[in-house]
């Protein structure tokens, strides 16, 4: 199993982040189910304040690269992604790598 952990920003706009904390309680079944084939077996967002943690748990032979751009073209995704970014503090249109920052491990036990 791999693990990559990513950052963001949330707008700076209490509302915005309750919608966007309602609409992760939610996620669309094709979203998920998207996540699952390319091989994320799980992930996990945390909040602290505006600032976004993501845990994501993939199989040992997923490709960040490859599977992330094959996950933003399967069913409903770019809908979803398009519906979120309201809310996320980036560029309209940006991709999932391109807001979320990858966070390098610096400490393991």
């Amino acid at each position: 199993m791999k693990r990559y952990c990513q950052a963001l920003e949330l707008v700076d706009d209490p509302e915005m982040i309750e919608k966007y904390c309602e609409a992760h309680a939610h996620v669309w079944p094709e979203v998920i189910a998207g996540q699952r084939e390319v091989g994320i077996l799980s992930m996990e967002i945390w909040r602290h304040g505006r600032r976004l943690f993501m845990i994501m748990d993939t199989a040992d032979d997923f490709d960040f690269g490859r599977d992330m751009a094959r996950l933003a073209t399967l069913p409903r995704q770019a809908e979803w992604e398009a519906y979120v970014s309201q809310f996320q503090g980036c560029a309209a249109g940006a991709s999932s790598a391109e807001k979320w920052q990858r966070m390098e491990v610096i400490f393991r036990s």
